[in-house]
């Protein structure tokens, strides 16, 4: 990803990972807009960070998603980086009757909620050099925590949808990323005293030196014992199965 001169949006940028990830892109020079469901917590960033704009969205909401994506078009025209990070995480219980609301929520939110903006603003992108789509999804998805088995899903969900738009987009300008963080110490799961946890800014100092380089997936470290839980030759195989089909597909 290019390091400076890009116009981003971040959901899910008023804490946490998002709002971490927004201050360090907007240091490096970056025309940066945060998004979130909070105003106050928004407010609290633009405070702290002149030059960075706020706007509110729901991404769990279809009419919030169309509204916000129109508005970032028609003000911000020079856009070419979505992050794709707003995020819940709660304790489920899959070997009892879920709470269905708590569950649509996690999906809503953590699945479509990306899979909807991204559509909403990818055409957009498409005319836009050095232009990125990225999404943060989480070990997780290679590794599900049974105590978190919607979340789990959805992360395992948004990262075969990745690999799919990935390789549909592999020939236009727009580079499709993935950032999976291990566990880190932010307010999800009440995790910010949790000595096991990554601490936020040195999980942020080797994220940012990995967006640098070449590489579409974004793994620290912390995270990469998990991640290689299911084999490292996942992408080639992954495009080489698509590329095989669209042959067949198409005759």
């Amino acid at each position: 990803m290019k390091p400076t001169g890009n116009t981003i949006f971040i959901t899910g940028g008023g804490s946490g990972i998002g709002r971490a990830l927004a201050e360090a892109l907007h240091r490096r020079g970056n025309k940066v807009i945060v998004g979130g469901r909070r105003r106050a917590q928004l407010d609290e960033v633009v405070a702290a960070n002149p030059g960075i704009d706020a706007i509110e969205i729901d991404v769990a909401d279809p009419a919030s998603v169309e509204h916000v994506a129109a508005t970032m078009i028609a003000d911000y025209p020079d856009l070419n980086v979505l992050i794709n990070n707003a995020g819940i995480m709660q304790i489920d219980h899959a070997d009892e009757r879920l709470d269905d609301a708590l569950m649509m929520a996690t999906v809503e939110t953590n699945l479509v909620g990306p899979m909807r903006l991204t559509s909403a603003l990818i055409d957009h992108l498409k005319t836009k050099p050095d232009a990125v789509v990225a999404y943060t999804t989480s070990v997780l998805a290679f590794v599900p925590l049974a105590v978190t088995a919607v979340y789990s899903a959805t992360k395992a969900a948004l990262h075969s949808y990745i690999l799919s738009q990935r390789f549909l987009l592999k020939d236009s300008p727009v580079r499709v990323l993935e950032i999976a963080p291990p566990w880190v110490r932010t307010d999800l799961m009440n995790s910010r005293e949790a000595e096991q946890a990554m601490p936020l800014d040195q999980f942020i100092d080797e994220t940012m030196k990995i967006l640098d380089s070449s590489a579409d997936e974004i793994v620290v470290d912390a995270g990469k014992m998990l991640r290689s839980n299911v084999g490292p030759k996942e992408h080639e195989f992954v495009n080489a199965f698509n590329a095989q089909m669209r042959s067949v597909l198409n005759g």
